[in-house]
């Protein structure tokens, strides 16, 4: 590691920050996935300034404008919306928790609860057919004004679509009820004497406890503790040198109600989320908007392939900069041709409209519209190439490609020539 080399120590999403790393900046084509910009930059460098660049990137090898591009919330900065808005391109992405706060929330479920705004279901179809749904919510329109590059005043008109997901908000209410039952549980054994365990020496300390227990348990709108301590005097007879005296005993005690209102509120605030578009609605919708970022699964998918199995670009032990730059640039190479067999394969599947069977191990009669490149390619792991050589000539035998193979290379749209043409008896080797 250098000074002003590419590994550098940074945040890491590995969870190794003792490990220098490089960044590797990707924006694929949606839906097809493939890597339309690639980039590796050093591994100190935030996220937050490196997405004008990339969109930058894409625009001149498209060379095109008007494109919607998807983003997470470290694309919602104020600079990058304003730097595509005068690009004349449309954004999608979530607002960070620091741009929408509780408190911006509480005011949106507020105004729901006052009737002031309607909530729109977001549905999708499942791969069954019935239809699903996902979310609700409603949109409101705000006009932006800001600099980009610190020069050139740009005005724009931003969706915020306000949205609240079906599913996370009932696994967010089942892990706070969770939590507070845990926090409930463990304040009324606080003051519990028992063998091993310190005794209290004040009120103070003991609602010092309580407090971090309600922190921890992040419980604190919706549960009301109060501590308590009582002193009870018990007489002690004297008995020969000693006097009679009074003996004082401290008890501690904790109780604790759950306020019902606050809990309602802070249910009803669970599973929100602003996302911010400058796309007219009419190019589109509210349902689309949700959709096609739930869609955006794909960026990581890909992240994940590069990194791990099957390019397996993680751990890197390379200690030049052009060679480590070099390695990532050929795997995402591999990593376009991954993406590309599987879009081309399942586009074919849904136009057919019959699954493939035979591509899981030990489940010959299980069946998918919806296959993986890597399963794909594994299909073809025991074709074998046998090359004998005999004087005079050398003779290339090739295993008869099975009935699912043959089908892959079709779905390819591959001709079955590329296996076939490697058997025969040549003069020479072909």
């Amino acid at each position: 590691m250098t000074e002003d080399g590419l590994f550098q120590f940074g945040h890491s999403k590995d969870h190794r920050p003792d490990l220098p790393q490089l960044k590797v900046l990707l924006a694929t084509l949606d839906p097809l996935g493939m890597p339309a910009a690639m980039e590796v930059l050093s591994g100190e460098r935030a996220d937050d300034p490196l997405y004008l660049s990339a969109i930058a990137r894409v625009r001149s090898s498209l060379e095109t404008r008007g494109l919607l591009y998807v983003g997470d919330c470290k694309m919602s900065s104020l600079a990058t919306r304003a730097g595509v808005a005068f690009h004349r391109d449309f954004y999608l992405c979530p607002l960070s928790a620091l741009q929408a706060p509780p408190e911006v929330i509480a005011g949106y479920v507020s105004a729901v609860a006052r009737g002031e705004h309607t909530l729109v279901p977001i549905k999708r179809t499942a791969t069954d057919g019935a239809t699903v749904v996902l979310a609700d919510g409603f949109e409101v329109t705000k006009t932006l004004t800001a600099l980009y590059d610190e020069t050139w005043p740009v005005t724009w008109v931003e969706r915020h679509l306000v949205v609240r997901s079906r599913q996370q908000a009932q696994t967010a209410e089942t892990a706070l009820r969770k939590r507070l039952a845990q926090a409930e549980q463990e304040l009324a054994a606080l003051p519990r004497a028992r063998r091993g365990k310190r005794r209290w020496a004040d009120l103070a300390a003991l609602e010092q406890a309580a407090a971090a227990i309600v922190t921890r348990y992040r419980v604190a709108e919706v549960l009301r503790v109060s501590c308590w301590a009582e002193v009870e005097e018990r007489p002690v007879r004297g008995y020969g040198q000693r006097k009679a005296t009074v003996r004082a005993t401290t008890r501690f005690g904790v109780r604790t109600e759950v306020d019902g209102q606050a809990l309602e509120v802070a249910i009803a605030c669970l599973g929100w989320r602003v996302y911010v578009t400058n796309q007219p609605a009419e190019q589109l919708s509210l349902e689309q908007a949700i959709l096609a970022y739930r869609e955006e699964y794909i960026v990581e998918r890909s992240m994940g392939r590069l990194k791990g199995a099957p390019l397996s670009l993680r751990p890197l032990y390379l200690a030049r900069d052009d060679h480590a730059t070099g390695l990532v640039r050929l795997l995402s190479i591999a990593l376009r041709v991954l993406t590309l067999i599987e879009f081309v394969v399942r586009r074919r599947l849904a136009a057919e409209g019959a699954p493939l069977a035979e591509v899981y191990a030990g489940q010959p009669t299980r069946a998918t519209t919806r296959p993986t490149a890597e399963r794909l390619l594994a299909s073809f792991r025991e074709v074998t190439l046998t090359i004998v050589e005999l004087p005079g000539r050398v003779v290339w035998h090739l295993t008869p490609l099975t009935v699912v193979q043959q089908r892959i290379l079709d779905l390819m749209s591959c001709p079955l020539t590329i296996y076939t043409r490697l058997a025969g008896d040549f003069l020479e080797p072909p």
